[in-house]
């Protein structure tokens, strides 16, 4: 809603020649008229005005106040921001009561003074400039249980308030993104904003564990249920019990293994390895991929009933080069946090940097954002680096496009140390001095 349109002052009254006066002795306000309760709706949604005066007394029936009445309900049930002032006589002091305890914001005795009228509607206007600000801090304001989140991108908030509202349950959440976008993160504000916070928050990679091992890592296994297996051990289901499991790159899960998943989802027990007895267990389950699960589905490498157990709900998290300024602000982040790890607060980023930052993809995620790297200078200073693979425009190992906008300004005046040459691989980026 534009400025002009959160300004507009809507006036409802029946009296052609009053309403034609208040319109003029508010003449600072951009005003509309109506005269009964149809025409008054019908500007109601067109103008969409924030504050709204008018006669309780209304055609069909001026002698009546029900239409009035009526109308301030439909306004408030239109937009309960709206602040309805409401005009009445001078002994009518009992319908101005019952009119604020609908829902009105103030009520004025007719004659009034123009003045304190004009008062009035100024300090709404301002009450509801207020409100939308406190609401679109509030939205912008990330909930603690997700505070490792940085982000200020509208989908990435509607994707945490997604987070909070399925927390409450035990339904089994799907987090489908690209690596580096922030799945572990929001798995974990997951289990912050649910009941079972108290207990452990288990994260396994099934990409990362070999086969032959994946098993008895997710179930456990049983004293002299292999060679080596000298003492009974639980696995990551059982270590997880109470609390919140989260089965990462859960697409490169072995199709033997499915089967054993499957049915651990559907009954809660699970058997060690090498074990003889089903062993109950109460773990909400999160899982996470950058593969799509349907394909994989189609090719016969995931089993569709897993996936459908598995995708109770699902949230696609965007890539970072759709989220709007989030680039800038994890890179703001990245120097802020290295500027303390190296006790240099006054290091910041330049405005080229920021420019390059934000014109770059970033094929690799918050991973890539990661490859700022501290490089240790001759004499112990410390310099920002990123990977020639993740920088844009690069000509050759020898420079590239935007590489001059890469500079951190130190703060403070100091004789410059180069290395001898930039390390292959690397964009070497020249210090402010």
């Amino acid at each position: 809603m534009n400025t002009e349109r959160s300004r507009c002052l809507l006036i409802v009254e029946d009296d052609p020649a009053l309403q034609k006066q208040i319109k003029w002795s508010l003449d600072k306000f951009e005003s509309v008229t109506a005269s009964d309760r149809e025409s008054a709706l019908v500007q109601l949604r067109r103008h969409a005005p924030s504050v709204v005066t008018m006669d309780l007394g209304l055609p069909p029936d001026p002698d009546s106040v029900s239409e009035g009445f009526k109308l301030l309900e439909q306004i408030l049930a239109i937009d309960a921001d709206t602040k309805v002032i409401v005009l009445t006589g001078q002994n009518d002091q009992a319908n101005a009561l019952r009119a604020v305890a609908l829902g009105a914001y103030d009520f004025f005795a007719k004659p009034f003074e123009p003045e304190l009228l004009s008062l009035t509607i100024d300090r709404a206007f301002r009450l509801v400039e207020l409100q939308r600000e406190n609401r679109r801090l509030r939205e912008l304001q990330q909930p603690d249980a997700l505070k490792g989140l940085i982000s200020r991108d509208p989908e990435m908030m509607r994707i945490c308030r997604t987070i909070e509202k399925v927390a409450g349950s035990n339904a089994t959440v799907m987090l489908l993104g690209e690596s580096g976008t922030g799945k572990e993160v929001l798995a974990r504000g997951l289990h912050q904003s649910s009941g079972r916070r108290a207990e452990k928050f288990v994260a396994i990679n099934c990409a990362a564990i070999p086969e032959n091992l994946l098993e008895s890592e997710l179930f456990g296994y049983e004293k002299g249920a292999f060679t080596g297996a000298s003492k009974t051990t639980l696995g990551k289901i059982e270590l997880a019990s109470g609390g919140t499991l989260m089965l990462d790159e859960i697409g490169d899960l072995p199709v033997s293994l499915q089967a054993k998943l499957l049915r651990f989802l559907q009954e809660r027990t699970i058997e060690r390895v090498g074990g003889r007895h089903e062993i109950p267990v109460d773990v909400r389950i999160v899982c996470a991929t950058h593969q799509d699960l349907k394909v994989l589905c189609k090719d016969g490498r995931f089993r569709e009933d897993l996936y459908y157990r598995l995708a109770e709900i699902v949230i696609n998290i965007p890539p970072l080069r759709s989220r709007v300024g989030d680039a800038a602000l994890l890179a703001h982040a990245f120097a802020k946090r290295f500027s303390q790890e190296q006790n240099r607060p006054s290091m910041t980023l330049s405005e080229g940097a920021i420019r390059a930052v934000e014109a770059h993809n970033w094929p690799g995620q918050h991973q890539g954002a990661g490859k700022l790297r501290q490089a240790r200078h001759d004499h112990g200073r410390r310099q920002l680096h990123f990977q020639r693979r993740y920088w844009p425009g690069s000509g050759g190992w020898g420079g590239g496009a935007g590489v001059t906008g890469l500079a951190c300004r130190a703060g403070r005046r100091g004789k410059e140390n180069h290395h001898r040459g930039p390390r292959p691989g690397r964009w070497q980026h020249r210090q402010s001095g």
